[in-house]
């Protein structure tokens, strides 16, 4: 077996260039919080104190990179009807909302949308999992295309 070792600083440099890496792009989702997904009790739209301060954390990310944007998906389960259930995905996606433009983050910096019970995570039948609030940040072509 043949092992190539490749310690030429520039010619590793120039292959991460030509494989997309982008290194400013990095050091700014290196303070991003990793999580994204923040589930809630059947029912319910508000968070708990943990939820909380993640999404706080969120905040702090998105006022200290103010080019960042972030889309907000509120999903419920399958109970209920579809009516009710995309209204309490709103809820849930609004609660999100309001906490981080509470925080300072700007109205412009999100964009919300609501699936209720369309997107399940899991099988139709794992209701907690599917319960739920995502966090998706957007990558600058996107949030110039939006």
């Amino acid at each position: 077996m043949t092992t190539l070792v490749l310690d030429n600083p520039e010619m590793l440099a120039k292959a991460a260039l030509l494989s997309g890496f982008n290194a400013a792009q990095q050091r700014q989702e290196a303070g991003r919080p990793h999580r994204t997904r923040f589930h809630y009790s059947f029912n319910k739209h508000t968070l708990d104190a943990t939820d909380t301060e993640i999404l706080k954390q969120h905040a702090a990310y998105l006022k200290r990179n103010p080019g960042t944007r972030i889309k907000i998906h509120g999903h419920s389960d399958n109970f209920g009807s579809g009516d009710y259930n995309q209204f309490l995905a709103r809820l849930r996606a609004h609660a999100v909302v309001k906490l981080l433009t509470q925080e300072g983050v700007s109205p412009s910096a999100m964009i919300m949308t609501t699936w209720g019970a369309e997107r399940p995570l899991a099988r139709p039948e794992d209701h907690a999992a599917n319960r739920r609030v995502e966090l998706e940040y957007l990558s600058m072509d996107i949030a110039q295309a939006l």
